[in-house]
């Protein structure tokens, strides 16, 4: 920005006026044609001299630094096409995208010239919260031109965003590793490479100054970008000098600049021009986003810290507009946008749709539970069809000294009493409990347990059901659980934790409940039959939902997972899944034939062998997409729709389909107009629906706010329909997708999508469970990150489900 904001105002005002906009990448567009097809311009800038070798020579003076701004014209962008889009009289193409994208520039080029910008926000530094860890939260704004019936308009919200703590250097990685003495960066002193690797890999892309000893006041130098962390200290570590000869980083800073380092043990940055640099030299620039994967233990502070309640958002996004000024903009201006003085949120008009009714087990004080603002409870209610247990083992990874017999024996017993009073049959109210390390070989452990329930049961084969407790920060046991009984073993597995299942009251077990029943092959609830939400057992119906995990900000080459579940039974409760895993940041799946192919045979073999139905095949399926972006719609209908297609035509089969997106990315945001109208949390109430006046020109769309408000700002799903051979109204689709939200199994809420997409979202991420823990990157401390042949190690560790699991709900 700094380059094309000097190019416009110094070196060539009189070309660029009016002003043109910039995207920040390589496009630029201009209000009027510019007087050439191609230009070549120079652009200078100062660039202080960077701090003296340590493998490079250095200077006192400030040195200029030319760029060469080549410009060409390659389009221009009629907006008849995004008025006849507007209007509906054409739907999006590449010339209505182009349209769009360039008035998002417009707007969003005053405020990224003033403001920190980082995707589509902007951050500013009036309001932040250290958290620990390296790590301090900034509030922003988030900010799009989106279309809609008949206009475009300003989607603002409030955000948040991690950034790394400024200041010293060397307190940031305290901070990050928890530590306050800096001796513990050095070697010397125990620094272990494991955290070394993590600390790299945290300072990974991170800009600093660097200071040299006794330099003169007020001069700032180019910050560098760190690279590497050393594997020794300043006084150990060494390179060859230009004159020849070689010596260490602490004897270099003594001999060149008379200065005895405060720390010679601690560990050395090296920047992108390969000079190590003492990390007592480098001080962190305040505003850089941690692009990253933020670390599990931080997720909770950064959740927290950007939720507001509904009266606080709303106010937020007001002074939004005020902050952004978009209308004294003389981008937005030259470019013919008005922004309306005194702009207030949009009101729109919504609905509230009616829950479904649910069905519960022979024994329940009532049979029936109608959900009343989103929630119902399971209290006197027995499920729909019940689990038997016959023997199960119960495996404790905290230590016995937090977690003793006696806390054991009444996690069990609250276990049993919560089980029992669902109707879930459990024959043994004695089980194998162990205690183990977890630092040793859990497969080897888990075995232990299973043969010791073996002896105790005199009877063959794995438990029914293994239960873990786990201890805070357990991440690596639970992966190694789960590989286990997904893969290795074929055994239900449910985790709890020490601290939440000790002295825990009798609702928690009932909630642990849940997820046993169906892991074991029980049915909680089943929504009662309703041909407006095509949950007529009649239809035939599959509801599917797919999804593809990208890897997380900052590893190169790592694999994307993808995931398919789908119903096999009449009711739309019960459901069985499958995944895959395919090359890097892929959002189309590839095996989508493959996989569609078993949820079907599956629902045939289901509905033929317990259903006893004569007719088995579906008649209409209805996929739930997620994971996909709005630009990759296209590549959803071109490449994933065929498939599906080949994959009935190889089953005999001919089911109309339906294609819905879902998207949860979004900002957009509702609130209620009066008390009234509000739930408990001062948010909407579960079940409203806005298909008007927001929604996409082009097609059929809408926002459902399917849950009730916990704490925050709700965020209503968008569902947009992508291809429709059945012809369905809105009002059932609508309905449909309502109903499919109260079948989850592991809640007893209505959650914010239905529930097969939402259920293909935790297989998708858990999928990573299924690779041999051994056989991928594990915290290597000098793995490379950015290896092509990551994605590749993990296909070849990936393993498919054990059979055992195949026919199971194993993911709720």
């Amino acid at each position: 920005m700094q380059i094309i904001d000097r190019l416009q105002t110094d070196i060539a005002p009189q070309v660029f006026m009016p002003r043109a906009v910039y995207d920040g990448r390589r496009n630029m567009f201009t209000a009027q044609k510019l007087p050439f097809i191609n230009a070549t311009f120079a652009v200078t800038l100062i660039d202080p001299t960077p701090l003296g070798q340590v493998g490079i020579g250095g200077g006192a003076s400030d040195s200029a630094k030319e760029y060469r701004v080549h410009l060409m014209h390659v389009a221009e962008i009629n907006p008849r096409h995004l008025h006849r889009f507007l209007q509906g009289q054409q739907e999006h193409t590449n010339k209505v995208h182009t349209a769009v994208t360039a008035l998002s520039v417009v707007i969003r080029m005053e405020p990224s010239l003033r403001y920190l910008f980082g995707v589509r926000s902007f951050y500013t530094s009036h309001e932040i919260r250290h958290i620990g860890g390296g790590l301090v939260l900034w509030r922003g704004y988030f900010q799009s031109l989106r279309p809609a019936i008949g206009r475009m308009f300003f989607n603002i919200d409030s955000s948040a965003a991690a950034m790394y703590q400024p200041g010293p250097l060397i307190d940031l990685c305290l901070s990050f590793l928890g530590q306050s003495n800096p001796a513990v960066l050095a070697p010397t002193c125990g620094f272990p490479d494991r955290d070394r690797a993590r600390l790299r890999r945290f300072l990974y892309g991170l800009r600093v100054i660097a200071t040299p000893p006794r330099q003169q006041a007020g001069r700032r130098n180019t910050p560098r970008v760190i690279k590497k962390v050393s594997s020794v200290g300043a006084n150990a570590l060494s390179f060859t000098m230009r004159e020849g000869g070689t010596i260490t980083v602490a004897r270099y800073f003594q001999q060149t600049y008379d200065y005895t380092l405060r720390f010679p043990d601690i560990v050395c940055v090296e920047v992108g021009n390969g000079a190590l640099i003492p990390m007592e030299l480098c001080t962190v620039e305040p505003g850089q986003i941690v692009k990253k994967q933020i670390p599990p233990e931080r997720s909770y502070d950064l959740l927290q810290f950007a939720k507001q309640k509904p009266s606080d958002r709303i106010a937020s996004i007001t002074a939004g507009l005020e902050v952004l000024a978009y209308g004294q903009s003389e981008y937005t201006r030259q470019f013919g946008l008005h922004v309306a003085p005194g702009a207030r949120p949009l009101s729109v008009p919504a609905r509230i749709l009616p829950p479904p009714t649910l069905k519960c087990g022979v024994g329940s004080r009532q049979s029936e539970i109608v959900p009343r603002n989103g929630a119902w409870n399971m209290v006197n209610r027995r499920f729909f069809r019940p689990c038997v247990i016959t023997r199960w083992a119960v495996v404790i990874y905290e230590r016995e000294g937090r977690f003793n017999q006696r806390t054991a024996h009444e996690m069990v017993n609250g276990l049993v009493s919560a089980a029992r009073g669902t109707g879930i049959i459990v024959h043994e109210r004695d089980p194998v409990i162990r205690w183990e390390d977890g630092r040793g070989r859990i497969a080897e452990q888990l075995k232990d347990a299973s043969r010791a329930c073996h002896q105790k049961n005199q009877s063959a084969g794995f438990p029914d059901l293994m239960v873990i407790i786990l201890p805070e920060g357990g991440g690596d046991i639970y992966r190694a659980v789960k590989h286990f009984g997904d893969v290795a073993a074929g055994v239900a597995t449910q985790r709890m934790k020490s601290s939440k299942c000790s002295h825990a009251k009798a609702q928690y077990f009932v909630n642990v409940c849940l997820k046993i029943n169906v892991k074991c092959g029980g049915i909680n609830t089943i929504p009662e039959p309703s041909p407006v939400a095509l949950m007529d057992p009649h239809i035939h119906t599959i509801a599917m939902g797919a999804h593809v995990i990208r890897p997380p900000p900052g590893p190169e080459g790592r694999p994307s997972f993808t995931s398919l579940v789908g119903n096999v039974d009449s009711d739309l409760v019960k459901y069985v899944a499958t995944s895959r895993v395919q090359k890097s940041r892929q959002e189309v799946i590839d095996d989508i034939k493959d996989m569609a192919k078993d949820v079907i045979e599956k629902y045939i073999n289901h509905r033929t062998n317990v259903e006893k139905a004569a007719s088995p095949k579906p008649a209409c399926i209805v996929l739930y997409r997620a994971g996909v972006s709005e630009g990759q719609s296209k590549q959803v209908l071109d490449h994933e729709l065929p498939r599906l297609k080949e994959a009935c035509a190889e089953l005999n089969m001919d089911p109309k389909i339906t294609i819905v997106l879902i998207n949860k990315g979004h900002h957009v945001r509702f609130f209620p107009q009066s008390q009234s109208d509000a739930d408990s949390s001062g948010n909407c109430q579960a079940g409203t629906v806005i298909d008007r006046d927001v929604t996409h020109p082009w097609g059929l769309d809408w926002y459902l706010q399917s849950q009730a408000g916990t704490s925050g700002t709700s965020r209503p799903s968008h569902y947009s329909v992508l291809y429709d051979d059945n012809k369905f109204s809105a009002d059932n689709l609508q309905a449909l997708s309502y109903a499919l939200c109260h079948a989850c199994a592991r809640s007893t809420r209505s959650i914010s999508i239905p529930a097969p997409v939402y259920y293909a979202g935790i297989v998708a991420s858990r999928a990573i469970y299924q690779c041999e823990p051994e056989a991928i990157y594990q915290d290597d401390p000098e793995a490379d990150h950015d290896s092509a042949d990551s994605a590749s190690a993990f296909m070849r560790a990936y393993k498919p489900l054990h059979r055992n699991m195949s026919s199971v709900m194993y993911f709720s």
